[in-house]
Parts: structure tokens; sequence; C-alpha cells
């Protein structure tokens, strides 16, 4: 009986620390810009659970190396990034139905405040069950003499 007990006490509080995923989100643009800066923030805070909110199971990444990633492949990446600040602006988003993109460009600043990379991206959405989810991104690193 304790282990039960123990048990159920577990699964509570995983299920209580879990994240709610958004519900019944305007299929605006404005909403898009807004999921795009709380993916930024939530990839500043190292918050893997917020993020995966935003990305469809089937989500992959195209990163500034070339490199594809899988949904699970970035999730499991977010705790180990470097502790950076993204920086979103140039931002447009466009929505066509249940369908729709986003591209901006994010300003990498380190702590110290500088600026370490400036990389152009693009994310395509999709809306399910009440809420936009990402199924695809790429980004470009941008040097120093692009505008």
């Amino acid at each position: 009986m304790k282990i039960l007990t123990l048990l159920f006490v577990l699964l509570s509080s995983l299920l209580a620390s879990a994240v709610e995923c958004p519900k019944d989100q305007p299929k605006t643009e404005d909403a898009l810009i807004k999921l795009e800066e709380n993916w930024a923030a939530a990839l500043s805070r190292k918050d893997a659970d917020t993020v995966a909110c935003m990305v469809a199971d089937s989500f992959e990444d195209a990163g500034v190396d070339g490199s594809l990633q899988t949904r699970s492949q970035m999730l499991e990446h977010i705790p180990h990034r470097k502790t950076v600040v993204n920086q979103l602006s140039e931002m447009y988003a466009r929505v066509d139905g249940n369908f729709a993109f986003v591209r901006g460009l994010n300003t990498v600043i380190d702590p110290a405040g500088k600026t370490v990379a400036r990389v152009r991206f693009t994310d395509i959405f999709t809306y399910r069950n009440g809420r936009w989810q990402a199924l695809a991104g790429q980004e470009t690193l941008l040097g120093e003499a692009s505008h």
C-alpha cells in the first residue's frame, strides 16, 4: 500500500508541474508574433516544457550549420544551451487558413551584453486543436556586413 501511495504522490506532482499548453489561440498574425516572442523567452530560460507546447510532434529544424534536428533532439538540447538573451526584431507573420509562417531576426546577446550572433529565421505553423504548432524551422547565420 505504501508503494501505491508513493506512486500516486509522485504521479500527481509530475502532472501538477506539467505545462498547460494554450488553447483557443486566435488565428492572427499578432498571435503568431506573440508565440515567437514567448518561444524566444522560453529558450532564454531554458524552458523545454514551454517550447514543447509550441512545436508539433513532427517538428524538424534546420540549424544555422545546415544540420537537421527532430522535435525530441531540439527539446533535449534546450537545458544545455548557453545562457543568452534572444532579442527578436523585423518580425513578419502571414496566416493562410490553418497554415502560417513567421520570419524574423534573432539577435543573440551574451550575459555581458555582447551580440554573439544575428540569425534570420523562418518558422512554418499549422493550426491544430485550437493552437498554433510549429512544423518546421530554418535558421541562417548572418555575417557582420549583413543588414
